[in-house]
């Protein structure tokens, strides 16, 4: 039976009152992943992932230029620590020593050799504005003589901090991991040591350490393999008391750890290794995969797309790319367990640079600027090209608004369409070594270069006064 017209247009504007009510929350709901997503809380900001979709990002840009080039900021001392980002704060991490030494040997060459600057440094932490580039305050963690030499081509701050927006941490190696405040505050410590993440074949040679700290869950996450006593531990981020830690029987590495969902659908992280790439509980630090081989002294960080996690590594007879499904359990070395690896290629993997995956492609780079392309689902290449750009290449590529970037070690950034045909939009200049990875946030792009934090973008009408 029809109700009356009357109730009918009361219930209707009741829905509408309703939907009134609803509208706001819901685009409150909808706007609150992209405002998120501007955050750059690690290495590589969100899980690593290394892009930052929303805002448009510059194709090219001139040093000289302020509408493209919003500020320059000097940072002293050496440091291959990337730019964080959280709000209006840009965090950068530094090692403070004779400046006559801060000398860096970039380019492509085989040489073990330590630096020559075992002198006393500073090892200092730096929150700028976002907005202005101006210093708003700095803290030095620890003063004194190195504990590690560096590789020439390293520095005494190679490790990215992490911030959850109420806590920086920032990782020294060998001189400690440091938890601060939003005001720059000490809160906590820990000193673990001697952490050798050398080459295992000379030992002689240190090279320093790179493992950046993650944050998740109210936890600090640190993956150090080194000489000797390799492990990978979660801290509470409230006090650093030890939550766990778990022993790794393998070589030094320079990966950093990733979250990914387990097989439960519970937290977990994926770490590079060579004796030990794997699957680790977070809740609990036992392992729930693990497999070996590959290149023996992995540098890039595992990413994450849908249900795969991709690892690759290129030092030594194997360059492995794979592909790893998040559902994996037990032990992966054999290699005969297809529902949990659905493809990989043994060579074209990357030394230095972590991959990035941006829709269905997944991007890694080698040292001499050869870039390749794969399908994620099935691994087929799609493009293998050479880039542009003079010297070789560290640091790992970002992206967003359909453009990857790719920093050579000279500060040549090339800018490629994130496309499966290889199309180079712009080579840009930086006019300093850059080593670092940038950082984006809200359609701008900061690089660390050798002496300079630079951030780099398209000034607005309303900031031109």
């Amino acid at each position: 039976m029809a109700l009356p017209k009357v109730r009918t247009r009361a219930k209707m504007w009741q829905n509408i009152q309703a939907l009134l009510w609803i509208l706001p929350a819901l685009a409150c709901l909808l706007l609150a992943p992209a405002q998120a997503e501007q955050n750059w809380p690690q290495f590589r900001g969100p899980n690593a992932a290394g892009t930052a979709e929303g805002y448009p990002l510059p194709v090219t840009w001139n040093t000289s230029d302020t509408q493209t080039v919003l500020w320059r900021t000097a940072v002293p001392g050496l440091g291959h620590s990337s730019p964080i980002i959280w709000g209006d704060r840009v965090f950068v991490a530094t090692a403070v020593g004779d400046p006559a030494k801060a000398s860096l040997k970039p380019g492509l060459y085989g040489d073990v050799g330590a630096a020559d600057d075992d002198e006393a440094q500073e090892w200092r932490l730096y929150s700028f504005d976002r907005t202005s580039g101006e210093v708003i305050w700095s803290h030095t963690g620890r003063r004194g003589k190195p504990r590690i030499h560096r590789h020439t081509k390293a520095t005494h701050a190679n490790s990215t901090p992490a911030t959850d927006g109420k806590h920086i941490v920032t990782f020294f190696g060998s001189e400690g991991l440091y938890c601060y405040n939003w005001d720059g505050e000490l809160l906590w410590q820990n000193d673990f040591g001697q952490l050798d993440a050398g080459w295992f074949s000379a030992p002689e040679a240190q090279w320093g350490f790179g493992s950046s700290p993650i944050i998740h869950d109210g936890m600090v996450i640190v993956q150090c393999d080194v000489q000797e006593g390799s492990f990978v531990g979660a801290y509470d981020i409230a006090s650093g008391r030890e939550i766990w830690k778990t022993a790794r029987d393998d070589y030094p590495t320079w990966g950093s750890p990733t979250i990914y969902a387990s097989p439960d659908g519970l937290p977990a992280i994926a770490v590079n290794g060579y004796k030990h790439t794997g699957g680790y509980d977070l809740r609990s630090g036992n392992p729930i995969w693990w497999l070996s081989g590959g290149g023996d002294i992995p540098v890039p960080t595992p990413v994450t797309s849908g249900d795969l996690i991709f690892f690759t590594s290129s030092h030594g007879p194997e360059q492995p790319i794979l592909a790893v499904r998040t559902t994996a359990r037990g032990d992966l070395t054999e290699g005969d367990e297809a529902e949990f690896l659905p493809w990989n290629h043994r060579h074209g993997g990357g030394y230095m640079q972590t991959p990035i995956v941006y829709g269905d492609y997944l991007f890694t780079s080698k040292d001499n600027g050869v870039l390749s392309c794969y399908r994620t689902s099935t691994g087929e290449l799609m493009f293998r090209e050479r880039m542009p750009a003079s010297g070789g290449f560290t640091a790992s590529p970002v992206g967003g608004d359909g453009k990857l970037y790719f920093t050579s070690e000279m500060g040549d950034v090339v800018v490629v369409e994130a496309a499966p045909e290889f199309e180079v939009l712009a080579v840009n200049e930086l006019g300093e070594v850059c080593m670092a990875t940038p950082a984006i946030s809200e359609g701008v792009i900061y690089f660390r270069t050798q002496h300079h934090l630079v951030a780099v973008g398209r000034r607005l009408e309303s900031d031109a006064h």
